[in-house]
């Protein structure tokens, strides 16, 4: 039967709900082996999915496990996902924003896999800051101050976490349509109302063409459709790092600049385009009103205040948050304009210093990363610095010409 189902789909035909159901949840209980559903991921890859199989998979995997019930808020709940980057701390910054709003925020977040790490490790980076929150206390946060960011539990779409782990070893996470099941099925699963997708496109992210980016948005706002959800979506750069700071400290410490109100650039740009987007379906308003009341609580604090609310509730200390790391520099090897930053690059080299993992059990520096210290169009001199490095390696390797170009 398993067999038959692979090579129905590596024969480019159509599944049922019920053929994609025994594949998928048979794998869930160890009943398919890792070979059988690593071909079967990859005859997706190179088939595709039609759209009402990608609509049973998305059912599939929030059927899975548990559907956390909300309904203790008494307003519209709103959530944000986004595909990921290099330097995304757009979580630490729109959060607070948002509920600074009076929309309130329970989000669920990951930590990373890959080159750098995820929302909940950002937080872990902040002493004392506690990840693992209970119901109870979800709800308590939520009624008290409106914004809670905890780590996902595990009953909730555990099929997709599952299903990504093997994915991520097998070549197989560029999937269009397994990129918006995994998505959509935890934020259904998360009990979200309406929801915003910061989708990355470039060098550094997943999805590498706009032509990707629109069919992954298309389809995400269709699934959203189908399960009565409003879904808007945000197509973002990821050919540049994300703001200046690369490295789960040290992009904290640069969000809590961006929230000051003391930070320009792309990064403030598109936080404040998801939060508008978050609290104009939030409260239902058309999003140049809510624009005007973001950046009235950034301009006066009000959201920076809100953060600090936040990591005091979940027992953070943010006057520990100190760099305690090595910090070596590069230097521009000769005269010019700087034409480009590679993202992946910078990636690839934070982590290397310490700041992502590439296994599940690999212990992060939270001190690591990258600072970039110039911005693209910038005129540099031979010897000016370009980056710091924090790290507590001797002598980090890196490769310059591969990160900046310089002509």
């Amino acid at each position: 039967m398993i067999l038959d189902i692979i090579n129905k789909k590596a024969n480019n035909y159509e599944l049922t709900k019920e053929e994609l159901e025994t594949i998928f949840m048979g794998y869930l209980k160890d009943e398919v082996k890792d070979y059988q559903m690593s071909a079967f991921l990859m005859a997706i890859c190179i088939n595709d999915m039609s759209d009402s199989e990608i609509f049973a998979l998305t059912d599939i995997f929030i059927r899975s496990g548990e559907v956390l019930d909300l309904s203790f808020i008494d307003a519209i709940k709103v959530d944000k996902h986004s595909t990921g980057g290099v330097g995304d701390k757009t979580t630490l910054i729109v959060a607070p924003l948002v509920a600074s709003c009076n929309v309130p925020i329970i989000k669920m977040s990951g930590r990373g896999l890959g080159y750098t790490g995820g929302t909940i490790d950002k937080l872990e980076s902040i002493p004392g800051f506690k990840v693992d929150l209970t119901e109870e206390e979800i709800k308590r946060q939520a009624k008290e101050i409106g914004i809670v960011i905890t780590s996902q539990t595990k009953d909730l779409a555990p099929l997709d976490k599952k299903v990504y782990a093997l994915r991520d070893v097998t070549a197989t996470t560029n999937s269009i349509p397994l990129i918006a099941s995994s998505i959509m099925s935890k934020k259904i699963a998360g009990g979200a109302d309406k929801i915003v997708i910061d989708i990355k496109v470039g060098n550094g992210a997943l999805i590498k063409t706009e032509q990707e980016a629109e069919r992954l948005s298309s389809l995400l706002i269709k699934i959203g459709s189908y399960y009565q959800k409003e879904v808007r979506t945000v197509i973002s750069n990821m050919d540049r790092p994300l703001g200046h700071s690369i490295g789960n400290k040290l992009e904290v410490l640069e969000a809590i600049e961006v929230l000051k109100n003391k930070e320009k650039g792309h990064l403030l740009e598109l936080s404040i385009d998801l939060a508008t987007k978050m609290v104009s379906m939030g409260k239902e308003i058309i999003e140049s009103d809510a624009k005007k009341e973001v950046i009235e609580n950034l301009e006066t604090g009000k959201a920076l205040n809100k953060f600090i609310e936040f990591v005091k509730y979940q027992g953070g200390d943010l006057e520990s948050l100190t760099i305690e790391s090595k910090v070596y520099n590069i230097k521009a090897n000769k005269s010019g304009v700087l034409k480009d930053i590679n993202a992946l690059s910078i990636a690839k080299l934070s982590e290397s210093l310490g700041a992502g993992r590439k296994n599940k059990e690999d212990n992060i520096d939270y001190n690591a990363g990258v600072v970039i210290k110039k911005e693209i169009g910038d005129e540099v001199k031979e010897g000016d610095i370009l980056a710091n490095l924090y790290t507590n390696i001797d002598n980090p390797k890196f490769n310059l010409e591969k990160i900046f170009e310089i002509s």
